[in-house]
């Protein structure tokens, strides 16, 4: 999603009598405590380090003699980590100097960020740590992305013991709700002074699969009237897991039922509304088209008095004198047309941050606020800025309590936050399974992505948006809560652009298994709720193409 471009700050001007002060008053002494291991990599080896696809270079390091080089693969980013001993709720600055395409620094669970750049250059992350005695930093590239190189890692802080202690066993463990292809698992949650990272479900004599800081989940793609066996271990952020549970069974029905599906239809059209003017056909709220089902107006605003907390401000003289009153009459017209409205958070540009528990309950209460004001369905959240599932969590669910059942809330994540079950928007979305309406994933400006058969697509294909909207499904998502999110012009993103007609031959391989390109999902999943575009405003100066064409392939679906 791309916002405005904001105008720059004016420069501030800094007083030469606060310089002259500087100088005169001494100040106390202090000196920077790097907690990385190998931080420069001058043993001339990864100690310290988790890296498969690195080692060490001689060529042109940034400082000293040696620096990291890590190739990714067509099926792997060529990650790179440590774990450090940290001190909870306490702030840090992580640095790299790093040189390549796509290199990405950051903290798992937290921030991260990234350049592409052929000459050496410092990525910076500041952060917060929460509960946990330790974190888990990292550097990588891209699938199929030449090699890149890193050099003089900084984790500047105060030290931590490191945490050795497991999580007790997590017990309760019961299977039950089935379907003809389903089991869904609950379980009482394990306890650690660190707190709980992930819990691993291991089905008969599988593999470990991480889902999340989750008490639930449910186990997919099984086959009818089937008995299965399952198990439940408990992670904290330190890697340390506790043994697994007494193993319980559990036995699939011979039919499948769908899950209610509210006030929205079965299978829903969404559509972005902007809340500014970037050369898309500017609209009022009454100029969407009758076949959005769920509009969401982008975007609220931080606040910056209140950590977490958000505001929204019709951007009236961008919209050609818009006024609140009409917006908000707008608003209930659509209602009363049966349609829903929610206010969408994030954006290229959003900087809210909910990260700790009184971020999270600002967020909640000032959600609330905005919501009630406006008239607003529900809440989106698309953070491309990255998201904390604990906290973000909690913030939706007592948003959810005070708001009531009624609540639509929504996500839009980049295609690279859904590709395991692992990465934070991914825990989020089964944290808060139980009252998410529906993850319309943002299959654009993506580049290469591994596919849920492990195949390599490119963006801007039906086998792309088949095989990334499988990943959701087999990672305990139901049909019902998956969209497929698509430009609605080759103006609307920087690049995965396809013609409606690609949208609804994806759309028919995953319902219904025609229309598929090489790859074809073992079972179609006919509840599939949708289709989403950025935007309605880039629809209409693209003729409505997305409406008209997808609009009615989505009503159509069984």
């Amino acid at each position: 999603m791309k916002p405005p471009a904001h105008r720059p700050q004016a420069a501030v001007v800094i007083s030469l009598l606060a310089v002259v002060m500087a100088f005169l008053v001494p100040g106390p002494a202090s000196a920077a405590t790097n907690l990385v291991t190998n931080a420069g990599f001058e043993s001339g080896t990864l100690s310290g380090w988790s890296c498969p696809a690195g080692g060490v270079t001689t060529s042109a390091p940034h400082s000293g003699s040696y620096a990291l080089s890590a190739t990714p693969s067509s099926g792997d980013i060529a990650k790179c980590s440590q774990s450090i001993a940290v001190q909870p709720n306490t702030a840090y600055t992580l640095s790299a100097w790093v040189k390549g395409s796509n290199v990405y620094l950051g903290v798992d669970g937290g921030p991260s960020t990234w350049t592409t750049s052929s000459g050496w250059s410092q990525l910076t992350v500041p952060f917060t740590t929460g509960a946990s005695s330790s974190v888990t930093i990292y550097v990588h590239s891209w699938y199929a992305l030449p090699a890149y190189q890193v050099d003089d890692v900084v984790l500047d802080g105060p030290g931590g013991a490191p945490d050795t202690t497991p999580p007790s066993t997590p017990g309760g463990l019961a299977v039950g709700s089935p379907t003809s292809s389903s089991l869904k698992l609950t379980w009482s949650a394990a306890s650690d002074a660190n707190g709980i990272d992930h819990y691993d479900v291991v089905r008969g004599t599988g593999a470990a699969q991480s889902v999340g800081n989750v008490t639930s989940w449910t186990a997919t793609g099984l086959s009818a009237a089937t008995t299965y066996s399952f198990k439940v271990r408990a992670c904290d952020p330190s890697g340390n897991c506790s043994p697994y549970g007494a193993a319980v069974s559990g036995t699939t029905s011979d039919g499948g039922t769908n899950p209610p599906v509210g006030s929205l239809p079965a299978h829903v059209l969404t559509g972005y509304w902007q809340n500014f003017n970037n050369g898309a056909t500017v609209q009022k709220i009454s100029d969407v088209p009758a076949a959005y089902d769920l509009i969401a107006v982008a975007f609220a605003d931080a606040d910056a008095s209140k950590p977490g907390g958000i505001t929204f401000t019709l951007d009236s003289a961008g919209l050609g004198g818009y006024t609140v009153a009409q917006f908000k009459a707008d608003i209930a017209a659509k209602q009363a047309a049966g349609k829903k409205v929610i206010l969408s958070v994030g954006g290229q540009n959003g900087t809210i941050s909910v990260a700790d528990p009184t971020a999270a309950a600002n967020f909640a209460s000032s959600a609330l606020s905005v919501l009630r004001e406006y008239g607003f369905d529900g809440i989106d959240i698309d953070l491309e800025n990255g998201v904390n599932a604990q906290y973000m969590g909690q913030a939706l669910r007592s948003l959810q309590s005070q708001f009531g059942s009624g609540l639509v809330i929504t996500m839009a994540p980049q295609t690279i936050d859904m590709q395991s079950t692992s990465f934070e928007y991914f825990k989020l979305a089964l944290a808060i399974k139980d009252i998410l309406t529906i993850v319309n994933v943002q299959y654009y400006n993506s580049g290469s992505m591994n596919g849920c058969d492990g195949q390599v697509y490119s963006q801007g294909s039906v086998d792309f948006i088949t095989a990334q909207a499988c990943i959701m499904l087999q990672g305990g998502l139901r049909p019902d809560q998956v969209g497929l999110g698509l430009p609605a012009s080759s103006s609307a993103a920087g690049s995965g652009y396809v013609a409606p007609s690609v949208v609804n031959n994806a759309l028919d391989c995953l319902t219904k298994g025609t229309g598929c390109g090489n790859y074809k999902p073992s079972t179609p999943w006919p509840s599939l709720r949708g289709a989403m575009t950025w935007s309605t405003n880039w629809d209409a100066s693209n003729g409505n193409q997305f409406a008209t064409q997808v609009g009615g392939h989505v009503h159509a679906l069984p």
